[in-house]
């Protein structure tokens, strides 16, 4: 069977940046399913994209799916034959399902039992003719947002400007919005012409004659090869961040870096506020000295060549200078402004018409921090900061230079609070409290930051908890989840001694709008929602599915304690005897669900040498237990009750007919699993 080359190209107008990787390897990833649901044979797999095209090559797919000869199984043969010797309805009925007749079954034993067969030839379809439901695979592509355009009904991230549908040298036919299956492609917007394909081996040879680089992987190494190269011609240093390189990448199809200036008066602008302006504005790259200081130069990769790179940095010189005048005419009134002002302003402002204005939302925070600094023992000065922190944190949400420039928020209320006389402590926190800002963010570094982080975040998540905004699949528009998430890092690495229970109900008892739910619902809700954020970390960190569950299974207590105990039943899943260990301690928590009422263990009613032993082992490890704050203790602790639980199983029944015994046994049982709860669930643990 011969092989050929299959190449499809969707032609659009400019996607977003953002969409573009994740929308080629979707592309990539349903042809591969369609391809191996279809059983075609091919070689290999590789995925193309720029603003303006998604594109998939698939190399040495077959030009046939192969012929099957295939067995089916029908009826038993007391049921295919009749007592006369006679086909059956049933059997009548297989082959028919079938497509055969019943001239064509032969038995076949299986198991000592002899069934009707049939052998089925399935002649294997010609590629070509399948290759027409590309264009189902081209309409299944979901994006984050889409549109419509002109008069047709599909809703596509941007409008369809050609196909290239081909296999081999035969183009497929199919038509998606008027627009037909060809061979012939567009190349750069502005360098390029049409272009015709011979065949789809040559796709990025083709492309990049027309100065397109359809490789995003090469496309990404240009870059930064232009930009190594600017940086040892100049003795700069630029750093490349990943996620502003990803960008710039699915932004253009033929990169060109150049470099441009600014006046050196405006690095008396913060380095925050320049790099601001720079990445998330134009995308540029900024250019540091040896010695790290920034200096008055950017980067920038252009979508076309080498020709007229002057005119082309002037350019981008005019508007950062324009961008930088702005920042530096906000920042000079930010300097007139006082603190007490702006806070002011925060009255007028409506954080959520249902939850109240952002000064409530200030004042709700600063008695929480207060509180929470209470119940976390933080010294004086620590508490102090804290709540001062608390107080002014939101000031610079109304300055000028945080309402141009959002990102800065947290970062410029830091330098401005310095510059009003602020304490070091309290404008750091200022800033720490918006973190962790996203997944790969560092959590607050001081105890007065993370507090107000902690706070903060756990205000607003309870808040819109109890106006009923529920994050609930991809639908999390006020980033509840982040935040979440946020707050169990911050616990995680400050390994606080703070439940979250008691966290969620301090929060609730604060909240100040009017409830939807009841407060018992609402503590549930926030209780759930954070146990999905844990198990979300614990599976981060490599823990075992059934290991999440169970320590998950009660009480999530103190983050850092919780995540060290799964960690420790991690280390240990593998040791000799952990699944004896984890069987008796999984039998007294089953067997203690039993009991309907505890009071205190009664000696007396002690039947055998077996509940003695287990009562004095009890006692010697009850105390150790419940003073230790080391997980990897508490578990040998409890491991080392495994003799004394198996020899007391394999003498006593628990369930015993004297009610009084019964009663006494189930107490014991009950007081011992309370304390192999405190470290898991375990009956949840598989053992093998």
């Amino acid at each position: 069977m011969s092989n050929k080359d299959l190449l499809l190209e969707i032609g659009l107008e400019e996607m977003p940046a953002r969409f573009v990787t994740s929308s080629m390897n979707s592309l990539k990833e349903k042809l591969e399913a369609w391809l191996k649901e279809k059983q075609l044979a091919y070689g290999s797999v590789q995925a193309f994209s720029t603003p303006r095209r998604l594109a998939v090559l698939v190399s040495d797919l077959d030009e046939a799916q192969k012929d099957v000869e295939e067995e089916a199984k029908g009826p038993a043969r007391k049921i295919a034959l009749n007592e006369q010797g006679e086909w059956s309805k049933a059997a009548v009925g297989f082959t028919k399902g079938q497509q055969m007749t019943v001239e064509d079954i032969f038995f076949k034993e299986i198991k000592g039992v002899e069934y009707a067969h049939v052998k089925k030839f399935i002649k294997g379809q010609a590629t070509i003719e399948l290759l027409a439901e590309l264009k189902d695979i081209i309409l299944s592509l979901t994006f984050p947002k889409n549109m419509r355009w002109a008069n047709n009904d599909l809703r596509y991230i941007r409008p369809i400007k050609w196909i290239v549908a081909l296999f081999g040298e035969e183009i497929i036919p199919f038509t998606i919005t008027n627009v037909s299956t060809n061979n012939t492609s567009l190349g750069h917007r502005f360098l390029g012409g049409n272009i015709t394909f011979e065949q789809p081996s040559d796709y990025e040879k083709v492309l990049l004659s027309q100065f397109v680089m359809a490789n995003p992987i090469e496309r990404k190494k240009a870059i930064v090869s232009q930009i190594k190269k600017l940086e040892e011609e100049n003795n700069w240093i630029i750093p490349i961040e990943e996620e502003l390189l990803e960008e710039v990448t699915n932004l253009l199809e033929y990169p060109t870096a150049l470099f441009g200036k600014f006046e050196e008066e405006f690095l008396e602008l913060p380095n925050e506020v320049l790099i601001t302006s720079m990445k998330e504005h134009q995308r540029y790259f900024p250019v540091k000295s040896k010695e790290g200081k920034l200096l008055p130069f950017f980067v920038t990769i252009r979508n076309g060549d080498h020709n007229h790179l002057e005119k082309v940095a002037k350019g981008n010189e005019k508007v950062l200078r324009a961008r930088l005048a702005d920042a530096a005419f906000f920042y000079k009134e930010d300097q007139k402004l006082q603190i007490d002002v702006l806070l002011e302003k925060l009255k007028s402002i409506v954080y959520h018409e249902e939850i109240g204005t952002l000064w409530e939302k200030v004042d709700r925070v600063s008695a929480l921090t207060k509180k929470l600094a209470d119940m976390l023992q933080l010294n004086d000065q620590e508490k102090q900061n804290a709540i001062r922190a608390a107080q002014i944190a939101k000031f610079d949400l109304v300055t000028n230079m945080v309402y141009e420039f959002p990102e800065l928020q947290g970062l410029m209320g830091e330098k401005y609070a310095l510059q009003k006389g602020e304490k070091a402590e309290v404008a750091k926190a200022i800033n720490e409290h918006y973190m962790p800002r996203h997944a790969d963010d560092d959590t607050a570094a001081s105890n007065e930051g993370a507090l107000l982080s902690i706070t903060e975040k756990m205000d607003t998540i309870v808040s819109f908890f109890s106006i009923g905004f529920i994050p609930t699949g991809s639908q999390d528009p006020y980033a509840l989840r982040r935040q979440a998430a946020g707050i169990v890092q911050t616990l995680k690495n400050k390994s606080w001694e703070l439940s979250l229970e008691e966290l969620v109900k301090l929060t609730i008892s604060n909240c100040t709008n009017t409830f939807k739910v009841s407060e018992d619902k609402l503590y549930q809700n926030i209780i759930s929602f954070f146990k999905l954020r844990v198990k979300h970390i614990l599976q981060e960190e490599g823990i075992r599915y059934d290991l999440i569950d169970a320590v998950l299974g009660n009480k999530i207590g103190i983050i850092a304690s919780l995540i060290r105990k799964a960690h420790v039943l991690e280390a240990h899943k593998e040791d000799e005897g952990f699944k004896e260990g984890m069987e008796a301690l999984s039998r007294v928590i089953n067997i203690s669900s039993k009991a309907v009422s505890t009071g205190d263990i009664d000696q007396r009613l002690f039947e055998n040498e077996q509940e003695s032993s287990l009562y004095e082992s009890y006692l010697s490890v009850k105390d150790k237990l419940e003073n230790t704050n080391n997980e990897e203790e508490y578990f040998q602790l409890l491991f080392s009750l495994k003799e004394s639980i198996t020899n007391y199983f394999d003498h006593t029944m628990v369930m015993a007919e004297d009610n009084k015994v019964k009663e006494n046994r189930l107490t014991q049982m009950v007081k011992l699993a309370d304390l192999i709860k405190k470290l898991a669930n375990v009956n949840e643990i598989l053992v093998k």
